[in-house]
């Protein structure tokens, strides 16, 4: 078997304060960096033989706490990266949701809607996450572990396509993983299964969901 964790990034001031980051370059906060060590003490014991990670600064600060762990070299791949937001990118969710009522709304219900008028869907994210996966994949040997770091909903996007969920199964039945948590997709005879889901240190690193 191999195994792929998909790890999400520590926490920033943004998600603190509830603000949409989308593909903005934001560092980890002090509580971020504590979050990404406790994280990468526990991950560094699962023989991870690749350490992939979004390029934007909050993924990779997150991945780098793993690497200097393991001394496995962080690869940086853009297509990694967060939902681009489009107009909502800065803006807080209240202001979001004053200003962009309906497509908030839709969002509720599960539909695919484009983020902030300019920014993704999430079929368009889950292309070029797929892509890298299956890449990383190809590279695995059997038996290999490989994590993976990334953000909230592009985790989420993710980890459906590759077991075979529909968006709008995925953003209604399952809760956002928590900042610098983790999922576990795990190859089986038939294809990848989901074996765990928001895993983390302790209840008290998570924060708010995706943004």
């Amino acid at each position: 078997m191999r195994r792929v964790i998909v790890w999400r990034h520590g926490e920033t001031e943004q998600n603190a304060g509830g603000i949409y980051q989308g593909q903005l370059d934001s560092h980890l906060s002090a509580r971020g960096r504590e979050q990404a060590a406790a994280a990468a003490q526990a991950l560094a014991d699962r023989g991870a033989s690749r350490l992939l990670s979004s390029d934007l600064a909050r993924a990779a600060d997150t991945a780098e706490a793993l690497s200097a762990r393991t001394g496995l070299p962080v690869e940086h791949d853009p297509r990694l990266r967060e939902i681009h937001v489009g107009q909502w990118q800065g803006l807080r969710h209240a202001d979001v949701a004053e200003r962009f009522p309906d497509a908030l709304a839709a969002l509720d219900r599960g539909e695919d809607t484009v983020r902030g008028v300019t920014g993704e869907r999430v079929a368009e994210l889950q292309v070029r996450m797929r892509a890298a996966f299956e890449e990383l994949v190809r590279r695995l040997d059997v038996g290999d572990t490989a994590v993976v770091t990334t953000h909230g909903l592009a985790s989420r996007a993710l980890i459906a396509d590759v077991v075979g969920l529909t968006y709008r199964q995925a953003w209604l039945s399952l809760v956002g993983l928590h900042n610098c948590h983790w999922a576990e997709l795990v190859e089986h005879r038939t294809g990848w299964r989901l074996e765990a889901w928001n895993v983390g240190v302790t209840a008290s690193v998570g924060s708010v969901t995706d943004r």
